[in-house]
């Protein structure tokens, strides 16, 4: 990816297709040469191993800073509370159920045979940001968004984030996937971390 050398440039640490699709168009106002692991042949992943959303965003962003070179890095760490479920996703979301090597297509179909005998369709999405800077100091961003669980998938999904499929927020009567990415960044948890990011850049 080429950019300019005088550009300050800004490391997205996840190797999560739908994930960076949004990231960089909510950061597309920014004068940041905006890139991804694979514009520096960073090939490897980081282990998950912290107790909390917070934890897992922030190793994620260092593993990504010193593989990168000390590139400021953002990171992100969410997942989704289903109430039914109690503690069984959370930050354990995308290694749940039918596990981490799970098609985004299998993952789902266990997730939504699960919730059929549910009657409590209330969740909620969680992301935490952590921003690595350029003198290795840590900041942390956090959103959520509640909602509910539909009892089918309803619009197609970016690849990396089936439960968008199935997730109705609070106030809309379409699915996270069936708003524009725009939209969906104004109300996501990812979005609205994003957001924070984008005032505490603009105010620095």
């Amino acid at each position: 990816m080429q950019d300019n050398p005088q550009q300050q440039r800004l490391l997205m640490g996840t190797a999560n297709p739908g994930k960076i699709i949004e990231i960089r168009a909510a950061l597309a106002g920014l004068s940041f040469a905006v890139l991804a692991p694979e514009d520096f042949g960073i090939t490897d992943s980081p282990h998950e191993e912290g107790n909390t959303f917070g934890d897992n965003a922030r190793q994620k962003a260092r593993f990504y800073y010193e593989r990168s070179n000390h590139v400021p890095t953002l990171a992100d760490d969410s997942g989704i509370i289903v109430e039914a479920l109690a503690d069984e996703l959370g930050i354990h979301t995308r290694r749940w159920g039918a596990g981490p090597d799970a098609t985004d297509a299998h993952w789902i179909a266990f997730f939504l045979d699960r919730m059929r005998g549910e009657a409590n369709k209330r969740a909620r999405f969680i992301c935490t940001l952590c921003f690595i800077d350029e003198r290795g100091q840590e900041h942390f961003f956090e959103g959520t968004c509640d909602g509910s669980i539909t009892d089918e998938l309803e619009a197609e999904y970016l690849p990396g984030l089936p439960i968008s499929a199935c997730f109705r927020p609070d106030g809309y009567d379409r699915v996270y996937s069936a708003l524009s990415v725009e939209e969906k960044n104004s109300i996501s948890h990812r979005g609205k971390a994003l957001k924070q990011f984008n005032d505490y850049l603009s105010n620095k």
